[in-house]
């Protein structure tokens, strides 16, 4: 064993152990990235520099109506679930005895360990039963529905550590409940609730699934847009809107990750 090993230093296996994994992880999104600004049709044959599959990009307007219909989506649905949620996880968190507590914790925690065609499914049939036209709506619901049970776990995960004399404090100096919880409490949780949100939010951009199940006629989102276009054979542009994506996401982790060490600095 070499003297780093035995001085409990990183060794060579552990190097190369993060090394692959690493490589495992983000070397296909790398090369995504890469043959996005690929010259050739051909996905596998490097053609050059250049920024076509972007141009082709901005004149396909189906593809971006479907960037346009998951956006609103997920702003929707994330909104709501948090909100919902939100409300739950004080509700699980502070109200241990109440009688439906139980009941009220096994509806919110079975969509976690539910395959998503079951909830597809389901949805749909309540849609049918309802009679409601199947489009922008009920994908938005749908979307909500699901994700609100990822909210309401991370939320309530903070709200378990929180210390309630905060909030009995902010009423003894003549706050009602409603304005303790609004000016103590929230502030407090507010990075657990922004993370919910972002969770909400990716959670909804990712679902397939749910959507080919509750979607209708002009509420294609871009998962489905892009699993029928792949079904029929790969096109860089696919590769063009991926890196795109994936620039968003980017953007709103590091920006994410910037507000919370200047709150915590």
């Amino acid at each position: 064993m070499s003297r780093r090993g035995r001085s409990g230093g990183p060794s060579a296996f552990n190097w190369g152990s993060v090394v692959l994994g690493l490589a495992f992880l983000y070397g296909p999104i790398v090369l995504l990235v890469i043959y996005s600004f690929n010259a050739s049709r051909l996905v596998t044959v490097w053609g050059g520099v250049s920024i076509r599959w972007y141009a082709a990009l901005a004149r396909d307007s189906q593809m971006l109506d479907a960037v346009w219909v998951t956006l609103r989506v997920g702003l929707v649905s994330a909104t709501a679930a948090t909100v919902l949620g939100t409300l739950a996880a004080v509700t699980l968190a502070r109200s241990a005895r109440f009688p439906g507590r139980t009941l009220l914790a096994g509806m919110i925690y079975a969509p976690l360990v539910m395959p998503e065609v079951i909830l597809g499914l389901s949805l749909l049939l309540l849609f049918v039963a309802l009679d409601l036209p199947r489009g922008f709506w009920t994908v938005t619901v749908s979307h909500a529905t699901v994700t609100l049970c990822y909210a309401t776990v991370v939320i309530q995960a903070r709200l378990a550590s929180f210390d309630l004399s905060l909030e009995e404090a902010a009423q003894d100096l003549g706050c009602t409940p409603v304005g303790a919880f609004v000016k103590v409490t929230l502030p407090t949780i507010a990075p657990a609730v922004a993370a919910a949100w972002m969770l909400a939010f990716t959670l909804s951009l990712d679902d397939l699934v749910i959507a080919s199940f509750t979607s209708g006629p002009g509420a294609t989102t871009l998962p489905m847009r892009l699993y029928s276009q792949v079904r029929l054979g790969v096109n860089p542009e696919i590769n063009a809107v991926s890196t795109l994506l994936i620039a968003v996401v980017s953007l709103g982790v590091v920006a994410a990750a910037l507000i919370q060490r200047r709150r915590t600095a």
